[in-house]
């Protein structure tokens, strides 16, 4: 690049830069955050391929490549917390996933604007709601005396408490996640419901369209480019299933059906021991998969609808 073009170059970042001044000064905490949080760690990230020994510090601490990874893969653990991270994301995708989709379609048809916006509200609460109180507010309903745990005894079933009990585990946590989550996602989908043009349903009703049709036909179809969007970002995240969630509603009960990577990451890491690179390493092996996970949703949705994140 010439000295010219260097200077042309600069001169218009700082037009840009001018014309622009409040947006990019908005912005200007959202970068800091990312950058003192999410890219400055990431020099640490090589004690995954050291014996970090905190004296030594991390330029100081002997290379011993891959064998954390290796040990991680070949240890005693491994399929489990594979299976479990696999299939909680599995069944959020399966059913968590869509929920806010239908429901979006739902808070659509209604005629009453009171209504809709009441109801709009009712469901946006639990997102608003910390995680720590949520946790406990599930630990009370599925407890042995809990409110849901007394309406599923009506219905039949033996008197338990749900979380402690390795067979409800996972569905305890994916229909609270739904609960907790579903009027939030709800927004994303309502925004891109009003982008659609109302004279499409003015011609569907012409040519004799029902609802049902309007639906599939237009509705869905508007948008489509925003559920591609977010599956893939959901996708991205497959190996980072709940942390936070299910540290507070486990136990050693559990383990076999609700330990995650994330999790172990966690007790070995800070609770049980100062595992501090095996445990690094394990982190940089779930980023990885999500990283070429979201590279091969995005190449695949380009290819069928041409509708990507980049």
């Amino acid at each position: 690049m010439t000295a010219g073009s260097k200077k042309s170059l600069w001169q218009r970042v700082r037009r840009e830069l001018s014309a622009n001044r409040y947006v990019y000064l908005m912005a200007l905490p959202v970068v800091i955050y990312y950058i003192i949080f999410c890219y400055a760690p990431m020099y640490g990230a090589q004690i995954a391929f050291k014996r970090f020994d905190v004296a030594k510090g991390i330029m100081g601490s002997d290379w011993v490549g891959l064998r954390y990874f290796a040990e991680f893969i070949n240890g005693p653990y491994f399929f489990r917390l594979m299976r479990n991270t696999l299939l909680i994301s599995f069944y959020e995708l399966i059913f968590a996933f869509p929920a806010p989709i239908l429901l979006a379609l739902l808070l659509n048809e209604l005629r009453s604007e009171k209504f809709k916006r009441t109801v709009q509200t009712i469901i946006y609460l639990p997102h608003f709601i910390s995680i720590v109180i949520i946790c406990g507010m599930i630990h009370d309903f599925v407890s042995r005396d809990g409110v849901i745990t007394d309406l599923l005894v009506l219905l039949g079933m033996e008197r338990t408490n749900l979380l402690g009990d390795p067979a409800f585990f996972r569905s305890v946590y994916i229909i609270s996640g739904i609960w907790q989550g579903v009027g939030w996602g709800t927004i994303i989908y309502l925004s891109a419901l009003t982008g659609i043009d109302p004279q499409q349903y003015e011609a569907a009703i012409v040519d004799g369209a029902n609802r049902f049709h309007q639906i599939w036909y237009i509705t869905l179809p508007g948008i489509a480019p925003t559920i591609t969007t977010m599956f893939i970002l959901q996708l991205g995240k497959v190996m980072s299933v709940g942390f936070e969630k299910i540290i507070l509603l486990y136990n050693p009960n559990t383990y076999e059906v609700a330990d995650v990577i994330s999790t172990y990451v966690y007790r070995m890491g800070l609770s049980e021991g100062t595992q501090f690179s095996a445990t690094t390493a394990i982190g940089l092996f779930s980023s990885a998969i999500n990283f070429l996970l979201i590279l091969t949703a995005n190449q695949v949705t380009r290819k069928l609808s041409h509708t990507s994140l980049w």
